[in-house]
């Protein structure tokens, strides 16, 4: 293993526990699956929490499935953690580059590209130990969203919209959360999953204008660019959509008026991400991004207080 430890990277909490608690050999890896930063796998982790809740309401016998919400919390810490590790892989020369990512593991010399990719192995062999744990629909779903999370790092560079391949591979849990109890699909899922995606899109979109001065200089492609000055519309738009989505998944699976009444919550989250957002302020952006697991709390709660009911 290489003996140079890699600095807190610029978007990590200040004083997180990876910096306060971890041991010098294993911050680089810890820092390679952003366990400093735990905000990404709350993100793939809460549509899984509304596939399951979704069920829930669909076919409310079963009940929620609170020992799925472990595993998929487990699987969502360590496949997040592989997807970055394979992303910083692909990406090692282009993080060399923008300020914001050069003090990553793999570009500041703390782990040799050899050593992430063992890492990536071990991470993503947990994860198939978890995903076997679930019905044979939903192992093969989850095969499945492996091809997505292989071609995500590419998009950057062939697209201007990788952030819809983000939605993607990020809103799977949807689809997992759903088959898992039920063995299969269903329009409410379809429709959550589709919700999802824009959702992602928005989000991402927010987060990708820290970046978006070197991501020019470099030629990273990004929706954040595309949308320019028309930024804050376009996520009005996608956000628009996302909640016109997840509502018409709730009724789908039965819902009644208390989901759709709560619903008002995450959708009001969203609007002030979008009304307060300003790329010029330093930490704006960022601090809207991460406003999303409340969102993702808030759905939750929403679909949960109506199986309740």
């Amino acid at each position: 293993m290489s003996q140079i430890h890699s600095a807190p990277v610029a978007d990590a909490p200040k004083d997180n526990w990876v910096d306060r608690h971890a041991p010098d050999w294993l911050k680089p890896y810890a820092r390679l699956a952003r366990w400093d930063r735990p905000i990404g796998f709350w993100l793939l982790f809460w549509p899984c929490v509304w596939g399951l809740a979704l069920a829930a309401i669909e076919v409310p016998e079963r009940g929620f499935g609170w020992v799925s919400v472990i595993l998929m919390f487990v699987g969502a810490v360590l496949m997040r953690g592989a997807g970055c590790t394979f992303n910083d892989i692909v990406d090692r020369d282009i993080d060399m580059k923008v300020a914001r990512t050069r003090l990553r593991p793999i570009p500041s010399g703390a782990v040799t590209a050899k050593e992430a990719l063992i890492f990536l192995v071990g991470q993503a062999l947990l994860g198939a130990l978890i995903l076997f744990q679930f019905n044979r629909f939903t192992v093969w779903a989850g095969v499945a969203s492996l091809v997505l999370v292989a071609i995500y790092p590419f998009m950057k560079r062939i697209t201007w919209w990788p952030q819809l391949f983000l939605g993607l591979a990020f809103s799977y849990g949807a689809l997992v959360g759903w088959s898992s109890e039920t063995g299969g699909l269903s329009w409410a899922p379809i429709l959550l999953y589709a919700g999802t995606i824009l959702w992602v899109i928005g989000y991402d979109t927010i987060y990708a204008l820290q970046d978006v001065e070197d991501d020019a200089l470099v030629g990273v492609k990004s929706t954040a660019r595309l949308f320019g000055e028309h930024v804050k519309p376009a996520v009005s738009a996608v956000y628009v959509g996302a909640v016109v989505l997840w509502s018409m998944s709730a009724l789908s699976a039965g819902a009644g008026w208390i989901s759709l009444v709560l619903m008002l919550v995450p959708a009001g989250l969203l609007a002030w991400q979008v009304f307060t957002l300003d790329a010029d302020e330093p930490e704006n952006p960022l601090l809207r991004f991460k406003s999303n697991h409340y969102v993702g709390v808030a759905l939750a709660l929403a679909l949960l207080a109506d199986w309740v009911w």
